[in-house]
């Protein structure tokens, strides 16, 4: 287990690899932990970072940094602590809201960013994601496979005022229709089955910049669901030169059918 004190509060991470940096960050439900199998791909040609936000995984519980701009500065510090320059994100729910909030803040950061089972809107959260604690969510969305249960073993450790202060911010701010304007490549991944987030149609996320996929065998984690499938897209995204449109992606027949 890696850790940084900030503020004489312990942040979490993860870190594999040699290269460019990717940072992955977790959604409502889990931690750092449901990436390990994405991170094991990306690293054989990137370093692959994964961190615990405030209030999940093994990271400290702090109620005044649960908003997604103190989550965002806490991507910020984390990276100024480890000497990280631009970065690839691949961000999931939550975590994607926190990378667009980091980008608008710091567009000169980012050099792409795949967004998995992101809301565009307060409205295309089910309202259960919204009430219920983080043990009923982990019940009502993981697949239980002997896989997700440990993949998501650390979901009961979130601290359910973190995952309110993310709502507040998301129903306050226009977080995607900002981050469009930066021009930043990013790739939307949902899956098909996903009961917690629901998929924007096609001309709400149309950007030359943006490109949709749905994968069709997919709930909310589609790092777990179709892992194989999620991985060889998260390879191809991630080999693309820099400033070139996910539109440009030579997709996978098995997926292409699906793309938006």
């Amino acid at each position: 287990m890696s850790a940084i004190l900030l503020d004489g509060s312990i942040v979490h991470y993860e870190v594999l690899g040699r290269g460019r940096p990717v940072i992955f960050l977790h959604g409502w439900v889990g931690s750092w932990r449901y990436w390990i199998t994405s991170m094991q791909v990306a690293s054989t040609s990137y370093r692959a970072y994964a961190l615990d936000l405030w209030g999940f995984g093994d990271t400290a519980p702090n109620v005044l940094n649960y908003s997604l701009e103190q989550q965002a500065t806490l991507l910020d510090r984390f990276l100024n602590e480890m000497g990280i320059g631009k970065i690839a994100l691949v961000g999931h729910g939550l975590g994607a809201l926190v990378g667009m909030t980091f980008a608008t803040r710091f567009p000169q950061s980012v050099d792409r960013m795949m967004a998995v089972g992101c809301p565009l809107d307060y409205e295309s959260v089910n309202a259960r994601m919204r009430t219920a604690s983080p043990a009923e969510l982990t019940e009502w969305l993981s697949s239980r496979t002997p896989e997700a249960v440990t993949a998501l073993s650390d979901a009961g450790k979130a601290d359910s005022q973190a995952i309110a202060a993310s709502m507040v911010g998301l129903q306050a701010n226009n977080i995607f229709s900002l981050f469009r304007t930066l021009s930043i490549p990013c790739l939307l991944v949902y899956g098909d089955k996903d009961q917690a987030i629901t998929a924007p149609l096609e001309e709400s996320a149309l950007s030359t910049m943006t490109h949709q996929v749905l994968l069709d065998a997919s709930g909310h984690f589609p790092m777990i669901d179709e892992t194989i499938k999620f991985n060889r897209l998260l390879t191809d995204f991630l080999a693309l030169d820099s400033g070139v449109s996910p539109r440009d992606l030579q997709m996978k027949e098995e997926w292409r059918r699906r793309v938006r």
